[in-house]
């Protein structure tokens, strides 16, 4: 379905609606938001009486060439069994239900390919921490220089908002918590796609934290480049990482050197882009891998603009939120 909307300029420009199931979340407001804005999308939204009816939703995801399901992971699967096998509706899925699942493309157009993601009928978006963790290590393991049987270790920290209403409400409601740390029994549903996609023979020891920040997000991949065979140094992780990125508008690789510090701030502006880090001791044989990231932006929302801007054939970038 298509509708029509002005342009920047005035006259009426036809536009490709989106159906966006479960519009009411988090990642939902922040993806109608950027659709919105949009040239050459429009937002399908069912209104309150109407968003958990099953066929008013059947009904919008046979009816759009496109949707987005920002639902929890059981709803997405039972949103795709709505789906007609014979309709021609193309889907990109913000929850973790198919991100290693067969027949799903997994949406991070920088690891494989952005003519995959254009040719896909289903697309799985990245989770927010994989995100930051497979753009440090996949291509590096890619590479040779890091060796796919060592024991990541993934510290990050990330703001509530990455938690939903039932945490974003606790932070509101406990406004003494100042740090919290979860997965202590060393499971998390992010494992398995950390693993899958960035080649590992072993799942990673991840350890996620929030803070009081309603956005963005620092993942850290500590290593011990001396003890690896591949012996590789910080000076050669960092210039394969710059090389793998050099042609990306969302992933910027920063220039070597010490910033001094790295910060997350409570009132940040929406990001749709990330910054890589490489810091390196004298000698190089120890690093931090450090990628900075919007949780609710290259975490979730802003990579499912990027991927529907692809698999509809329009600009990569085209209303995304790039500082």
């Amino acid at each position: 379905m298509s509708g029509a909307r002005p342009s920047p300029d005035g006259p009426l420009v036809m536009t490709t609606e989106v159906f966006v199931d479960g519009a009411a979340g988090t990642t939902g407001l922040e993806i109608v938001a950027r659709l919105e804005a949009h040239h050459h999308f429009t937002p399908v939204v069912l209104d309150e009486a109407r968003r958990k009816d099953a066929d008013a939703r059947r009904e919008a995801l046979n009816d759009t060439l496109f949707a987005v399901l920002c639902l929890p992971d059981d709803a997405a699967r039972e949103a795709i069994e709505l789906v007609d096998p014979a309709a021609k509706t193309r889907i990109v899925d913000a929850s973790s239900a198919h991100r290693v699942a067969d027949g799903w493309t997994y949406g991070f157009p920088e690891l494989i390919g952005r003519e995959r993601i254009a040719d896909a009928a289903r697309v799985s978006n990245p989770g927010c921490y994989p995100t930051g963790f497979l753009a440090l290590v996949a291509p590096l393991v890619r590479a040779g220089l890091l060796p796919a049987d060592w024991p990541f270790t993934v510290n990050a920290v990330s703001g509530y908002s990455g938690g939903g209403k039932a945490l974003i409400e606790r932070f509101a409601d406990e406004p003494d918590i100042a740090f919290r740390t979860y997965g202590l029994n060393l499971t998390h549903k992010h494992l398995p796609e950390m693993q899958r996609h960035a080649g590992l023979d072993h799942a990673v020891l991840f350890a996620p934290s929030v803070v009081p920040a309603y956005r963005g997000m620092l993942v850290e991949v500590p290593l011990h480049l001396g003890a690896m065979r591949t012996e590789p140094t910080a000076d050669a992780l960092h210039d394969e990482l710059a090389r793998f990125y050099a042609n990306s508008e969302v992933v910027e690789v920063m220039a070597k050197g010490d910033p001094g510090e790295l910060l997350l701030h409570r009132d940040a502006a929406p990001d749709d882009g990330m910054r890589l880090h490489v810091f390196g001791n004298e000698g190089g044989w120890n690093v931090r891998l450090v990628a900075l990231l919007d949780n609710l932006g290259k975490g979730a929302s802003g990579a499912a603009i990027q991927n529907l801007n692809l698999m509809a054939g329009f600009p990569e970038t085209a209303s995304l939120q790039l500082r």
